[in-house]
Order: C-alpha cells, then sequence, then structure tokens
C-alpha cells in the first residue's frame, strides 16, 4: 500500500513537514509494510520557502534587508535546482516585524523585497517564486521597485520617500536604470487573494486596518495607488494587485510575473501529482479546517487532485468548525480532529502535545484502515 502525506502547517505549531511525520509515525505502528511518502506544502504563504527548500534539496540564504521600517532584518530565502530562488515578501516586509503600536502603512516599505531579488539575482538566480502575504505595507511596491533601480520621483525630481505617503508626491516613473538582469528573469508569484489594487475591495480598504491605518489614511492611499495605476499604465482592478498592499500590482505590471493560486505552484513544483498518481491513499489537512478552506486552500488543493485520479482522502486538523463538513462537497472523504480532550488553546498548539496527538489519532484511523483492508 502506497500513502501520500500532504498536510499543512499547523500554524504556530507544527511546520508541514512536522506534520506529515507525526502522521507517518502513527500510520507505520499499524502499517508498517505501507510505502509511506511525507510530502511537505504549503499554500504560498508563511511556509513556503522551508517547504519547497526542504522538499526539494535547496539550500537556505540568510541575506540584511531593509525591514519594513527601516531597521535591518535578515531574511531567510532559498535557492532549489541552482536557479530558481524562492522568497516570501513577508521576511522583509512582513507584519509580524513590527510591533502592533509602531504599525503605519504611510511610513513601511517593501524596500527590503527588492534587496533580496537582486541578491538572488547576483548569485546567479533567473527564476522566481515568490510567496506574498502577510505584509506590513501599503505601498504598491513601490520600495521594491525602487530597490530594483526603478525610478520613482516627485515633481522636483528627487526620489519619493519611501512608504505609501511617498505615492502622494508620485509624478515619473523609469526604468531606465533597473537591474538590466530582470529581463531575463520569470517570476511566479503565490497570490491567493483576488483584491484589486483600489476601490471598496483594494488593499487599503481591506487589508489597511490590520496595518495601522485609520480611515482617513485608507482614503488616501487609495486615491494614491489609483494615480500610482494610471501612471504606470496598469489595470488597478485586475485580481490580485491589491495582494500585499499592492505588491501583487508592481510584480504583475512591472516585472510581468505571473498571479498564481499558491498551493498550484507548490504542487507544481513538487511534483506531488505524480506521487499522489501513484498512490493508493492521499492524506492531508491543516490546523483548522472550516468554510474557509474550500477557498483554494491546502487539503482541497490536494484533494482534487487525489480526486482526479480516482484516490481517496482523509484529513486531520487541529480542530474542525462545525461546517467544516463542507470539505466533503471538495474531495475530502473523511475529517478527523486531533484533539483528545479540552484543553486550552495554548496546551492545543504546544508543539509535543500536537505531534503526539497528530499521531495518535493517525494511528486509530490505520487501524481502521486494517480492519477494512482484511474482510
Amino acid at each position: 500500500m502506497r500513502i501520500t502525506i500532504a498536510i499543512d502547517s499547523f500554524k504556530g505549531c507544527l511546520s508541514s513537514a512536522e506534520a506529515g511525520q507525526a502522521v507517518k509515525e502513527g500510520v507505520a505502528k499499524v502499517l508498517p509494510d505501507a510505502d509511506i511518502i511525507v510530502s511537505p506544502i504549503a499554500d504560498g504563504g508563511e511556509g513556503t520557502v522551508r517547504t519547497l527548500v526542504s522538499s526539494l534539496n535547496g539550500e537556505f540564504r540568510y541575506t540584511e534587508t531593509v525591514g519594513p521600517l527601516g531597521d535591518k532584518v535578515t531574511a531567510e530565502w532559498g535557492i532549489i535546482n541552482a536557479e530558481t530562488a524562492v522568497i516570501e515578501t513577508a521576511s522583509a516586509a512582513g507584519i509580524t516585524l513590527i510591533d502592533s503600536e509602531r504599525r503605519n502603512p504611510l511610513l513601511a516599505s517593501s524596500y527590503g523585497v527588492g534587496e533580496l531579488i537582486n541578491a538572488a539575482i547576483e548569485e546567479g538566480c533567473r527564476r522566481f517564486i515568490i510567496g506574498i502575504g502577510g505584509s506590513a505595507v501599503n505601498d504598491g511596491g513601490a520600495g521594491m521597485l525602487e530597490a530594483l533601480g526603478f525610478e520613482l520621483r516627485d515633481e522636483d525630481n528627487n526620489i519619493i520617500p519611501r512608504g505609501a505617503i511617498g505615492l502622494s508626491r508620485l509624478k515619473s516613473i523609469s526604468c531606465a536604470n533597473a537591474n538590466p538582469l530582470l529581463e531575463e528573469c520569470s517570476f511566479r508569484v503565490a497570490c491567493d487573494v483576488q483584491n484589486p489594487l483600489c476601490g471598496e475591495k483594494g488593499c487599503s480598504r481591506i487589508y489597511g486596518p490590520q496595518k495601522g491605518a485609520d480611515e482617513d489614511m485608507i482614503v488616501k492611499m487609495d486615491s494614491w495607488l489609483n494615480d500610482f495605476a494610471v501612471l504606470s499604465g496598469g489595470n488597478p482592478q485586475m485580481p490580485g494587485a491589491g495582494a500585499a498592499g499592492g505588491m501583487g500590482f508592481a510584480f504583475a505590471v512591472f516585472l510581468h510575473a505571473s498571479l498564481e493560486k499558491g498551493t498550484g505552484i507548490i504542487i507544481d513544483e513538487t511534483r506531488l501529482e505524480e506521487t499522489i498518481e501513484a498512490s493508493d491513499l492521499v492524506i492531508t489537512g491543516e490546523g483548522r479546517m472550516d468554510s474557509q478552506t474550500v477557498m483554494g486552500k491546502v487539503p482541497v488543493g490536494v484533494a482534487s487532485i487525489a480526486k482526479k485520479y480516482g484516490k481517496k482522502v482523509i484529513a486531520f486538523c487541529g480542530c474542525a468548525d462545525e461546517d467544516a463538513e463542507t470539505c466533503n462537497e471538495y474531495g475530502i472523504d473523511a475529517i478527523f480532529p486531533i484533539l483528545r480532550n479540552v484543553v486550552t488553546l495554548e496546551e492545543a498548539v504546544d508543539r509535543t502535545r500536537a505531534a503526539r496527538n497528530l499521531a495518535s489519532t493517525s494511528e486509530q484511523v490505520a487501524r481502521l484502515i486494517k480492519i477494512m483492508m482484511s474482510e
């Protein structure tokens, strides 16, 4: 029997690889002769670098960059297959890099993301996989473009200040001095949101508040981003343009990136579909399963591939909401929460406890599978 385990991370608790190994441990106790393959996976957000670099025997890199508010940060990224760089924008421009009381999208910049791209180019990378999300910025990717050599200037021909506030002074954009090696590069951007750049569903209105924006900031930033789009010649209503405070727009318009579902990119890059096709059973899951799981998250992405080849799919999760059964309509045959008794949230996300619960639940499900196989 061949079993493929492609389970998302239990955020704040277990990585995808750790969760997969816990499931493997439990199943192997009951089915020791099974060929069990753990294929770490992510949705293109947090964990993308770790997942791809680990799965594909790549190499990690650590580069000092300018953080969202100008402080120096050390960003982790990776190289796979010698020429492909894997970068998470949040590692250089992430909201978790700033204490809540200091968050201010007027000042936060994506400059560090451009520095990471430059660093990868210097190491010979010409192909990029970018995990986008979790950012602290709302600058439309202007800081990233500046780091890459694009010149964004005001009416006095000065480079605009960093952060969304700089867009209020933007009058011209020149690519004359942009890194010339960008012409040799291709970008796949993991973008799981469909928000446009501007408007009621744009990045300023929808994501601005969590980044520290008040109503006055939201209105101003939305207007500035619209002006930026007009000046750029890009479409501000493009789905995904509003990802990461408008970095989705900058990637698509200036770097000719493709904005894709993150889970699809990971499945493609790890060749997970081939592994699933050759399997008898597929195991997936995530920390919390609910109605949002069907909106392009890992378990449903994995299940859709499995059902293409008529495979059975089971899922494990830390907890399952009342509407988790919705996932059964999207290819997941059975869902198993792993909590074994009433615990606090702190206890539930304890790494050791979660791994033990996941292994124990997997073992019991494997016992059921063994019974069914013997009949």
